[in-house]
């Protein structure tokens, strides 16, 4: 069957080998895995993933209340500010509650007296290949530093996160953190019951030491006597999930632009945000900053969206053969931070959502409207 495009599709069949991954690590090491909703939260996977993961973690008030309502088993609550007229709403989702700062542990960590509370910590180290997602770069704001923590913080706090990694497939690095946390925190560690270490940790590549990751987990673990968290975004749905689109226009200016019924800004934002070329299936990615591509033997191409934006642009391609216009083409790994981050800029037509069961049933998730578009900024009511 030839879907309307341009449509997601998140299929389980590939999303199972990270998920089968997670539980490896799960049972070798004795961490538990939460969904990290910021990165992907199309509820129609959760029937499927909830049998790999043990809850989900989140980053605002509408992150919590989708993943008890949606997801269940544990869950995590986390924002960098909650707003004093929705922490009560948070924590009565929540299993746990991580608050980013002591100043809003000091304000606010009351309301959470009935659940266990943690707070974000920063082991001034980290790994990350952009500054714009650096969680320990100068006068970052996320977490609190050794030097700054009272004494009795371990009587205020059952647990900790640190999340200091975004697309870190180092497992040195990852290991060499833990020793700098052990020795900046090595007196709060063993009054605490639970530590996350956030996500940003690429374990299910399949390139990844999975052996002497679940080692070090759980040697730690056992060391400190704690419960250990991971919480897998990207490392959840690497590979699940399409955007298909269609080529439009073929505009010839020096190389051929590809014209497609999508655009970077509004699907695919983490592209145009951290200016990487996305994956495309049966074609060889080129650098966007490429030079002299019409002298290139071969097929190339660059491929562009068709919002008004100038800088709409996907990236540059190698194909194995002439594009023409009405074909298809297919990004095979979108399932992070581009569903969550959707948006209605130019009218564009919103992808579909279809998503694919293990059983090999398709089924439409979500189709957006006009309608939807219409009412996203303005829908009146009397106040």
């Amino acid at each position: 069957m030839r879907l309307s495009t341009p449509y997601y599709l998140i299929d389980e069949a590939r999303m199972l080998p990270a998920m089968e991954r997670i539980r490896l690590v799960q049972e070798r090491s004795g961490a538990k895995c939460v969904l990290a909703l910021k990165c992907f939260s199309s509820w129609c996977a959760f029937d499927f993933m909830r049998q790999y993961l043990v809850g989900t973690t989140s980053s605002s008030l509408w992150e919590t209340r989708l993943g008890h309502e949606k997801f269940g088993g544990e869950t995590h609550g986390y924002s960098v500010a909650y707003a004093d007229d929705e922490i009560a709403e948070v924590v009565s989702y929540c299993d746990k509650v991580i608050f980013n700062s002591l100043g809003q542990l000091d304000r606010l960590g009351h309301h959470a007296a009935h659940i266990s509370v943690g707070l974000r910590l920063n082991p001034e180290v980290g790994h990350s290949g952009y500054e714009l997602s650096n969680p320990i770069c100068q006068y970052s704001r996320l977490g609190a530093r050794a030097q700054n923590l009272p004494d009795n913080i371990g009587d205020r706090i059952q647990g900790a996160m640190i999340h200091v990694n975004c697309d870190n497939d180092d497992f040195g690095s990852f290991s060499s953190q833990l020793d700098v946390v052990e020795k900046r925190f090595g007196a709060l560690l063993p009054q605490l019951k639970w530590l996350s270490f956030g996500g940003g940790i690429a374990f299910t590549n399949e390139s990844y030491p999975i052996d002497d990751f679940c080692r070090r987990l759980r040697d730690f673990s056992e060391r400190h006597s704690l419960q250990i968290y991971l919480e897998p975004g990207e490392a959840a749905v690497t590979d699940s999930t399409s955007l298909v689109v269609k080529v439009l226009d073929i505009v010839e200016n020096e190389v051929p632009t590809l014209v497609v019924d999508a655009g970077v800004e509004t699907h695919l934002l983490d592209v145009l945000t951290y200016n990487f070329t996305p994956e495309l299936f049966e074609s060889e990615p080129l650098a966007k900053d490429a030079k002299d591509l019409g002298s290139r033997p071969g097929h190339i191409y660059r491929v562009c969206g068709r919002t008004c934006l100038a800088g709409d642009h996907f990236g540059n391609y190698a194909f194995p053969r002439p594009v023409a216009i009405g074909d298809e083409l297919r990004f095979p790994n979108v399932g992070g931070y581009s569903m969550v981050k959707k948006n209605f800029f130019n009218g564009i037509k919103m992808p579909a959502i279809y998503h694919r069961k293990l059983s090999g049933e398709l089924r439409l998730a979500q189709q957006p409207t006009y309608e939807d578009f219409r009412e996203a900024l303005t829908h009146t009511h009397l106040v």
